[in-house]
């Protein structure tokens, strides 16, 4: 346990500074591969934008708060058998836990400025968060049913003679949606968003934007790692050891999420809540239905 606990805080900066990377391919923002060390750098020297009567303590801790949910969601992920941080027989549980309070922190990073933009981002996402909180308890219940348990350890296990993307072939789309939701991305970035000149960030400079831009990162992280684990057999494979096969994949997830936040066009929160509500949650019961039927006797 410590052993993995170790491994996993001294992979999560390498990690963290791939995503950046993967964040920059194609963009023409200077320098690919130093330009968020640079960029993380500059932002660390710069002073804090003040506001007027801000909540000033959860100023401080929303970007702390949402980096620690990225680590504790990351700890249930095993990386090899035997090797977890958090071998608890409830971690799909604690993976929930994490992504609903990732929704409340994200509120009060942008509650916490008491300025417009950031409380109009704020609201938003809240809105178009919840629903999709709900499309991953489908989809990971989907998941734990061949396990028969809710441990991320039985779940890969269960995985050795069919992946959990071939069990259920929507699951892992679903996930994905949930993933661009609680990293704040392409059609689900309603925390953040331009138009809003940067959302829940607008307001932030200095040493705290630099934080959130890293807990941001590290919550991609987390979720590529959850979803290689629990839909494409995590550690499992031939020849490569388990920790090189989770990174491989965890990588391949990742590089999928960023190109989808790019390729998919956000549509009005209006329109995107129909979405959600009429289409994918539907779709997400429709799918656990199916794995219930085809895996339980």
């Amino acid at each position: 346990m410590i052993e993995a606990t170790l491994t996993l805080i001294l992979a999560l900066p390498p990690l963290v500074w791939v995503a950046a990377v993967f964040d920059r391919v194609g963009t023409g923002r200077g320098t690919l591969l130093t330009g968020p060390v640079r960029n993380g750098a500059a932002l660390m020297l710069r002073p804090n934008t003040p506001t007027e009567a801000p909540d000033r303590l959860n100023r401080v801790l929303a970007p702390g708060w949402y980096l620690a949910l990225a680590l504790v969601g990351l700890s249930v992920v095993p990386l090899a058998p035997g090797r977890v941080a958090s071998d608890i027989s409830t971690g799909l549980v604690l993976w929930g836990a994490c992504e609903a309070l990732t929704v409340v922190v994200v509120f009060l990073h942008g509650w916490s400025p008491n300025a417009p933009l950031p409380l109009i981002g704020a609201y938003r996402y809240v809105a178009i968060a919840l629903p999709a909180m709900l499309l991953s308890m489908f989809v990971l219940i989907g998941a734990a049913l061949p396990a028969q348990s809710l441990s991320v350890v039985e779940v890969v296990e269960a995985q050795r003679s069919l992946w959990n993307v071939l069990r259920q072939p929507l699951g892992l789309p679903l996930f994905m949606c949930l993933g661009l939701a609680i990293t704040l991305r392409g059609p689900f970035d309603y925390a953040d968003g331009l138009e809003l000149a940067g959302g829940t960030r607008a307001e932030a400079s200095g040493p705290a934007l630099a934080l959130w831009h890293f807990a941001r990162a590290a919550m991609l992280v987390a979720f590529s790692a959850m979803a290689a684990t629990v839909f494409l057999g995590g550690y499992l494979g031939p020849v490569l050891p388990g920790p090189a096969w989770l990174l491989l994949k965890t990588l391949g997830v990742m590089a999928i999420t960023v190109a989808a936040g790019r390729f998919f066009a956000r549509m009005p929160p209006a329109r995107m809540l129909t979405f959600l509500w009429v289409v994918l949650l539907p779709l997400s019961f429709a799918n656990l239905a199916l794995v219930g039927v085809v895996v339980l006797p």
